[in-house]
């Protein structure tokens, strides 16, 4: 069996979406045309070819394997790799010299486009460079007083010439001032690129909390409810939990892991900790109802609540509440869109099914 050719969806819905320019199918197809030799992303703006000029492919790397050039207009390559070289020596230059402030100038002296860096973080990490790289400085402070460190020493080696500045900035990024920042509780996030498009990962000493496409509209509030229900101080970084799920995913989307096994924080009510607890047990390559999990837990009549509680699980794929469905049959709401629930379903039944070919 292909695994791959097993995740691509029915070929009417395949058409339908490229006609529709459909952008919830990012990364779960691509669209090759005979006629050009091209291969684009489904939301493509250059104009829709004939469906009968057109093939499609579950990934980037088989449209090259066929033959076909990318799309200089919606760039496929750019969302299949991880970021672009430019980007890359970009954080590289950022970690030599975490003080420096980049202004325009010095970023076009390193052969880098400020908007086009703009848009690229805007993408990829829900803010502007420079955004960013203030959030990493006052993460950097914040690890300081944690440690230790006064808080003006924490503000004039982070890079700030004045307190109140500082005190400014660090409150407005972690919503408490740096007085209380000691008894506060770092959640670092990185992004990871995924082949559904680049997801967000945060975690803290604990384990993983939050992992989520950039792109779904509950991640804002999420990470404000972190902030302000949780009291955790966001900012860019890297620990272990990150490195582990950043590996794990991609062995999970190579159809090789079927467990994770990276440490996870989840805070929440205690109703929504046992409807998530009942989420990690759903096997892989499995599906549940909201009404089964209800019965689990002893409410039968709670499928609603069920539903909510399962809506508000931050650990995407991890906790798998793609594996809940509709008592119908249906695939119901998904956070991250019906396209990536069901291809993550696909996924996870293709790996099965080729474990028990292979074990006869």
């Amino acid at each position: 069996m292909n695994l791959h050719k097993t995740l691509l969806p029915p070929h009417a819905e395949l058409v339908r979406a490229m006609l529709e320019r459909d952008t919830s199918y990012e990364g779960v197809f691509f669209t090759a045309v005979k006629t050009t030799g091209i291969f684009c992303r489904p939301g493509c703006t250059a104009r829709s070819p004939k469906p009968a000029n057109v093939e499609f492919f579950a990934n980037a790397e088989q449209c090259l394997a066929a033959g076909y050039r990318s799309c200089l207009r919606c760039k496929p390559l750019d969302t299949a790799a991880s970021a672009p070289a430019w980007v890359q020596t970009l954080f590289t230059l950022v970690d030599a010299d975490p003080e420096q402030r980049w202004t325009d100038a010095q970023l076009l002296a390193e052969g880098i486009e400020p908007l086009k860096l703009r848009r690229w973080f805007k993408q990829h990490f829900g803010m502007t460079f420079h955004a960013w790289l203030r959030a990493r400085r006052l993460g950097m402070a914040l690890g300081g007083i944690k440690q230790g460190d006064s808080i003006d020493d924490a503000a004039f080696d982070s890079g700030y010439e004045s307190l109140s500045g500082f005190r400014d900035a660090f409150q407005k990024s972690f919503h408490i001032t740096p007085g209380r920042a000691a008894n506060s509780e770092p959640l670092l996030f990185t992004r990871l690129t995924t082949p559904l498009g680049p997801m967000i990962a945060m975690a803290e000493r604990r384990g993983l909390v939050l992992l989520e496409f950039l792109d779904q509209a509950s991640l804002n509030p999420e990470v404000q409810a972190l902030q302000n229900r949780f009291g955790y101080a966001v900012a860019p970084g890297h620990n272990l939990h990150l490195q582990q799920i950043e590996a794990q995913l991609s062995a999970y989307f190579a159809g090789t892991l079927t467990e994770f096994s990276v440490a996870l924080h989840m805070p929440g009510s205690e109703f929504s900790r046992r409807v998530w607890a009942e989420l990690a047990k759903i096997p892989y390559g499995r599906t549940t109802t909201y009404g089964a999990i209800a019965a689990t837990l002893g409410k039968p009549g709670a499928s609603r609540a069920v539903g909510l509680a399962n809506g508000h699980n931050r650990l995407s794929i991890v906790v798998p509440c793609h594996r809940v469905i509709g008592a119908d049959g249906s695939l119901t709401g998904y956070a991250g869109g019906q396209p990536r629930k069901a291809f993550l379903l696909r996924l996870e039944n293709a790996a099965v099914q080729i474990t028990e070919q292979l074990a006869f």
